[in-house]
């Protein structure tokens, strides 16, 4: 009797721990197919349209929302991308929003494409909701945003500039002012930088090549840059 009851506890054991090695593995099979979800704010300018319809060919799921000032709020109720109509979100409604799409769109991610004055509003507001983001607005004080990214214990991008074959010649430069401090002193540079009309601030990628070459010896300040806007 003893051996047949040791032997039924046995049975059961080892149900229990096949039964919760199924409920693991449907957990992370689960969580392994769930795709994340990209909320692209604003929509309205183009950076932040070529980057919504970008994230749409790639598969991903693009939420159907995006935020934006008042007054384009109160203008337009939505703006079509790549097929899709996404709601224009302004900002008295926005934290409320934030909420409810984190709850249908667990792994969300937040891509910012508005505009240099509200870069450290727009911030504050993902790190105030919990939500991992990518600042591909350039301006603001870029070390603060960083610092406060770090301080929060949050996943984000901050960068001036997101295309591979530029950060790759970024990171070049830094090396050859780290390795040759001072080889272009009594040199002149001219920095020329062109963008769209609309773009407000002086390119990040154009001040990050400044600053490597100030590190090559170079008296060259980053008002001197020559603004093209087209």
């Amino acid at each position: 009797m003893a051996a047949t009851m040791q032997l039924q506890q046995q049975q059961q054991s080892a149900r229990r721990v096949v039964s919760r090695s199924a409920r693991v593995q449907r957990a992370v099979m689960v969580h392994a197919s769930a795709k994340p979800a990209v909320m692209v704010n604003s929509c309205t300018g183009k950076m932040g349209r070529a980057v919504a319809e970008a994230a749409v060919g790639a598969g991903l799921d693009l939420v159907p929302f995006t935020l934006c000032g008042a007054s384009e709020a109160a203008a337009n109720k939505a703006v079509e991308v790549a097929g899709k109509q996404l709601q224009l979100v302004g900002p008295d409604t926005r934290d409320e929003l934030i909420e409810e799409v984190k709850q249908q769109y667990p792994n969300l991610i937040m891509v910012d494409y508005t505009l240099p004055d509200v870069i450290h509003d727009m911030a504050n507001l993902y790190i105030k909701h919990r939500t991992p983001f990518v600042m591909g607005t350039t301006g603001g004080d870029r070390a603060k945003l960083v610092a406060d990214v770090v301080a929060a214990d949050l996943y984000a991008v901050v960068a001036p500039q997101m295309g591979k074959q530029v950060v790759a010649f970024q990171a070049m430069m830094e090396m050859m002012a780290d390795t040759f401090p001072g080889a272009f002193a009594g040199y002149t540079l001219k920095v020329t930088e062109s963008h769209q009309s609309s773009k407000k601030d002086t390119s990040g990628t154009a001040k990050a090549i400044v600053n490597s070459f100030q590190g090559l010896g170079l008296d060259f300040d980053v008002s001197q840059i020559e603004l093209v806007r087209d």
